[in-house]
């Protein structure tokens, strides 16, 4: 018999799992025999599977309890206080277990001490009773089967759930619930890559209102190694050494890399809620897309197959959830985008209203970003700022930049605040997020407009998010400095838009209607135009065209075209002619980059013809009234002062009575729905098709009501149309 030390059973109960080497527990998942670890007083620290087995219980269950709880003198008596009944010196013997039943069952062990932090025991067992020991290896290969059925059953279950899938959702929650069942875990997360870490994205419900990290660094800790590595790792935490105990709370803490025995440093708020867990990374070419860390709360052995079914599970996740990402950035996107038009239509329909533009661009980025929103004013000290709470406290902080940020300078910008700045624990005080970002939209009418806009710990703005920060900055700036311009060339262009009016002279034969909407009600002249013009010998020269750009410039352009056009067609020129003499005009005419798509045509009312040339303008409808159909003028050409070597050709169509020919501008048929979808051929085809049904009269109007309600009535760019119904041809006229 071997006496040992005595101590509380409370300071042994449940320690030392990790304390053992990576080696040991590798062993504990192998062998056949039955293994314990116990302690110098004869507590249980670690018992394997086939241990639970052995004496019908479970690990977590044999952990705390006492040695001489289950092993016997062969006599069968209990043990004495303090005193063993069996040899510490690795010697073999047999002794006899107690099952929880009361049988009594033979044992073959030995046991030595090991070399680990503290006294530690090995304990090896395993029943000499045959017909015991082929009930125990026929029970150790049920749950073994048990186990794989349940992990093929789960990774079926993620592959089934996951095909073709368009929920995105699926991989953030199902896919992690799936995971944890098939491997009996405590729970899963999921990080995304995002900039130059990984993003908390999902969890488990089980790890619900639980502190999870919500940023893990790309290069360093766990994350970084398993990339090094190429595939998952097992990972166990180390308990706290009695030094790191003594200093309070643990900024760090160890792990153990069951593999490779490697230990690894990291700060305590990058470490999952678990003992021991996996951390797989999914690749998907070169790149890593995704971190899963699949953990158990209490100590847990880990196997080599553990590791093989994740890197598994997420080589079949790797497609599926690059698709989710990419769908994720686009509809994300277009999102932000949908947002930065809203602050520039917003920018340019309000006036003289500064405050309420600003505090819209401010609601709608703290909307879009996720971000809590706190009004600051810029203080009478100079590189000071004042942010008003909604309790109506206030305090003055100091800009987290280095730039200059006095009322002179007007220049907008973003600065963001990270943990440890002077303003960050500050917020933090105050009972807010210590990270976000001061947005400066700059100074309007002697007034600096800023705004906070905060985020929790570890959830600060990616690169994108700053960007888009910048590019609403920029935004307002061009907002504020377009209505300087306007305000400065209003006069002028008020005059050319008197002088270049477009008009639809009166032609016998033919009823004619135009349009034009601006895209919105501030707008200078554009370059959208249209004209007809009666010519000699029952003809007339209809246009429509569309000069690139805005403003002055542009509307010069335009009545420079229009006014060339017209002396073409009267010189009876070909309106491919009349176009390549544009080309020639407009690249001697202004800067290079100034062009122009057109549609001439030459109606000849008594041939019944349509002769045109369509110079990089979208296609004419025709309503044919003979068969009620409408055919595309598919005849194209180049657009007009982009190159001096252009071909242009002409296109040619008969013409009935009451036919109807509709010609428009691009702002028709690229017109964007809220989701950025654009208005097309298709529709616009499909639209004049319903719409001439209803006479000629309003035509024009019902079709601009058709786009209006497709955008929300909000047109991005000038629309012009024209409406030409043909009432007398041929021997009709006079």
């Amino acid at each position: 018999m071997q006496t040992i030390g005595g101590q509380n059973n409370e300071q042994r109960r449940g320690l030392g799992t990790q304390t053992i080497p990576g080696t040991l527990a590798r062993l504990l998942s192998l062998t056949t025999d039955a293994v314990f670890v116990f302690d110098e007083s004869g507590c249980i620290v670690l018992a394997n599977d086939q241990a639970a087995r052995l004496f019908r219980a479970t690990a977590i269950d044999l952990q705390g309890t006492y040695i001489c709880d289950y092993v016997r003198p062969l006599d069968g008596e209990a043990c004495s206080d303090g005193v063993l009944p069996f040899p510490l010196d690795g010697s073999l013997v047999e002794r006899t277990a107690i099952m929880a039943d009361g049988t009594v069952v033979l044992l073959g062990m030995r046991c030595e001490l090991i070399s680990a932090p503290g006294v530690n025991y090995l304990f090896v067992a395993h029943s000499l009773d045959d017909d015991h020991q082929q009930q125990l290896e026929h029970e150790r290969l049920v749950t073994e089967l048990r186990r794989a059925n349940q992990r093929l059953s789960g990774t079926l279950k993620i592959v089934i759930s996951t095909i073709n899938s368009p929920d995105v959702s699926a991989l953030f929650s199902d896919v992690l619930e799936e995971l944890s069942d098939a491997m009996d875990a405590s729970g899963t997360l999921m990080y995304m890559a995002e900039g130059s870490g990984f993003r908390l994205r999902g969890s488990t419900t089980s790890l619900k209102n639980m502190n999870l990290p919500k940023l893990l660094p790309a290069r360093d800790g766990v994350v970084g190694q398993a990339v090094r590595a190429g595939n998952a790792l097992r990972m166990t935490v180390l308990p706290p050494t009695r030094e790191q105990l003594r200093k309070g709370k643990l900024t760090e803490r160890e792990l153990i890399d069951e593999s490779s025995l490697e230990r690894l440093k990291i700060p305590s708020n990058q470490l999952p809620p678990f003992e021991s867990f996996l951390c797989a990374p999914i690749w998907y070419g070169e790149h890593v897309i995704a971190v899963i860390e699949l953990g158990w709360i209490h100590a847990h052995v880990t196997r080599p197959d553990d590791v093989r079914l994740l890197d598994a599970v997420g080589q079949y996740l790797s497609v599926q959830l690059a698709t989710a990402i990419s769908t994720m950035r686009t509809q994300r996107m277009a999102r932000l985008e949908t947002m930065v038009r809203d602050i520039r239509d917003v920018m340019r329909s309000i006036t003289g209203t500064d405050g309420l533009r600003f505090e819209y661009v401010f609601s709608r980025l703290a909307e879009e970003l996720g971000a809590q929103s706190v009004t600051v004013r810029e203080s009478d000290a100079k590189h000071l700022f004042v942010a008003s709470l909604d309790n109506g406290k206030e305090f003055e902080f100091e800009a987290p930049t280095d730039r200059a940020t006095d009322t002179s300078e007007a220049d907008a910008g973003v600065a963001l605040i990270q943990l440890g700045q002077p303003v960050s624990e500050q917020l933090q005080e105050h009972g807010l997020p210590g990270e976000g970002a001061l947005v400066d939209l700059g100074v309007t009418s002697g007034q600096r407009y800023c705004t906070l806009l905060l985020r929790d710990e570890g959830d600060g703005f990616e690169q994108y998010e700053v960007d888009l920060m910048l590019r609403v900055c920029d935004e307002v700036r061009i907002a504020i400095e377009g209505e300087e311009a306007r305000a400065h060339d209003s006069h002028i262009s008020q005059a050319l838009q008197t002088g270049m009016k477009s008009v639809l002279q009166d032609v016998e034969g033919i009823e004619a209607r135009g349009l034009y909407s601006s895209a919105t009600a501030a707008a200078l002249v554009g370059g959208d135009f249209y004209d007809l013009v009666r010519l000699p010998d029952h003809k007339a020269c209809v246009i429509i065209g569309d000069v690139s750009g805005k403003g002055v410039e542009a509307a010069s352009v335009s009545a420079a075209v229009r006014a060339a056009l017209e002396a073409y067609s009267w010189e009876g020129l070909t309106p491919a002619r009349m176009v390549r003499s544009l080309n020639d005009f407009l690249l001697g005419f202004a800067r290079l980059e100034t062009f122009a798509t057109l549609f001439v045509g030459i109606c000849d009312l008594k041939a019944s013809k349509l002769i045109y040339c369509s110079a990089g303008h979208p296609p004419a409808l025709l309503f044919q009234s003979q068969t009620g159909e409408i055919e595309m003028l598919g005849v194209q050409s180049g657009a007009v002062g982009a190159f001096k070597e252009m071909t242009y050709i002409d296109g040619q169509v008969d013409l009935h009575e009451s036919d109807m020919l509709v010609l428009y501008t691009d702002g028709v048929i690229e017109a964007r729905n809220e989701q950025g979808g654009f208005f097309g051929e298709a529709a616009l085809r499909e639209t004049v098709l319903a719409e001439t049904q209803s006479g000629f009269d309003g035509l024009l109007e019902r079709i601009l009501d058709t786009i209006d309600i497709f955008t929300g009535r909000k047109l991005e760019d000038d629309v012009a149309m024209v409406a030409l119904r043909f009432d007398a041809l041929g021997d009709s006229l006079d």
